[in-house]
């Protein structure tokens, strides 16, 4: 018996979510003059891939993107998330320190317990963005000819930002 040819209407997505992919890290959001209090979060991540069949009747690789993505959240794992971006918060890499200044706040944290982000908050809404577009990267060629990538980060159990690229046609610019 021979596999029938995938329907011309048919549209295929591979989704790769496991209970590994979760980073532990701490962060802070601004909100006009106001500040958070440092705290952190169980951060889950998903990945999604759309797009036709290759030759081999695949989107990606399963195997590629879970590697990959483990590697971003390895990253990111128990860590303060710095934003490197924000107009208001000044972040000064001094040796084995970083410090990091809102208005009258100021933090000193080890240099190899933070990940400067080049963001401009760090929102579940802009990690997601920042992981979907270094996962890009990362999978180039591996992603040639698909249609798009959706990082989903759930900040809290059932609270997911959600943030999808084109693969086709042009890439927004790098976070900008």
């Amino acid at each position: 018996m021979t596999n029938p040819a995938p329907s011309p209407l048919a549209s295929f997505r591979v989704r790769v979510t496991k209970d590994h992919l979760v980073f532990s890290a701490a962060h802070f959001i601004t909100i006009g003059d106001w500040c958070e209090r440092l705290h952190g979060h169980n951060w889950r991540v998903a990945a999604e891939v759309a797009g036709p069949l290759d030759g081999n009747h695949f989107v990606v690789d399963f195997i590629a993107l879970r590697d990959q993505l483990q590697k971003l959240v390895d990253e990111l794992d128990h860590s303060l998330l710095v934003p490197m971006k924000h107009p208001d918060i000044q972040v000064n890499v001094a040796g084995e320190e970083v410090e990091i200044r809102f208005q009258k706040r100021r933090w000193v944290i080890p240099t190899d317990e933070c990940r400067l982000l080049p963001i401009a908050q760090t929102t579940a809404e802009l990690l997601a963005q920042y992981l979907a577009q270094t996962l890009c990267e990362r999978m180039g060629a591996a992603l040639k000819g698909q249609t798009s990538l959706r990082l989903d980060v759930e900040e809290n159990f059932g609270q997911w930002a959600i943030c999808e690229l084109p693969l086709a046609g042009p890439v927004p610019d790098r976070l900008e």
